[in-house]
């Protein structure tokens, strides 16, 4: 695990980020929660000039993340936090992102839960910290009404606007979005899944 954790014993500016990684990167993309990995994953292989930074504080979803990319040799493009991803989006430099990704987090579908739900405008004002200017912000989830207020938070915010949304039913339409055993679990229970892409406004100069 040493290999691949993020070293967040020193600062680091946006243009020193990718020296995290032992392969040569242009692009740094986050995943905040990120499961077994199948995403991240599949990610890192399409995309060899990214680096990934992947949270989930679910052991056996690190584990069998560490175990897929050493077997696929690609330890080298991506690195594991394998904690909440607060103390990790505090720690990250400004405008270092070129792309973020919250795919199917936890639901919380009771109403009196609804607060603890990751996505949200506290989240928001934190990937507008660094998310650089025109930067992807991409959520997905199969619950219907956590993708509404996912929309909603995002038009509301000054720093995002909504670039499109899709369901399973255009499926086809996201070429570089693989499916999850998450979106698997829910078509098979017969629930759709909603995807929306994001864009970081351009920064304001101070």
């Amino acid at each position: 695990m040493a290999n691949h954790a993020v070293d967040m014993g020193r600062q680091l500016g946006a243009e020193e980020l990718a020296s995290l990684f032992s392969e040569v990167v242009k692009e740094v993309w986050l995943e905040i929660g990120f499961g077994a990995g199948e995403h991240l994953i599949w990610q890192a292989a399409e995309n060899p000039h990214v680096g990934l930074i992947g949270a989930e504080p679910y052991v056996n979803g690190v584990v069998a993340a560490l175990s897929a990319l050493e077997a696929r040799r690609l330890g080298g493009r991506v690195k594991i936090h394998p904690e909440d991803a607060i103390s990790l989006l505090n720690w990250l430099p400004e405008a270092c992102l070129s792309r973020a990704f919250v795919l199917f987090p936890d639901p919380w579908p009771k109403k009196r839960h609804r607060e603890r739900r990751i996505f949200s405008p506290m989240l928001l004002d934190k990937l507008s910290r660094l998310l650089r200017s025109g930067a992807e912000l991409r959520f997905a989830s199969d619950i219907e009404d956590y993708a509404e207020s996912a929309t909603e938070h995002a038009r509301a915010h000054p720093d995002f606007e909504v670039a499109h949304i899709v369901t399973s039913a255009d499926r086809d339409a996201l070429p570089d979005w693989p499916m999850t055993r998450y979106e698997e679990k829910a078509s098979k229970e017969g629930r759709s899944s909603t995807f929306i892409s994001m864009r970081r406004r351009a920064w304001q100069a101070a």
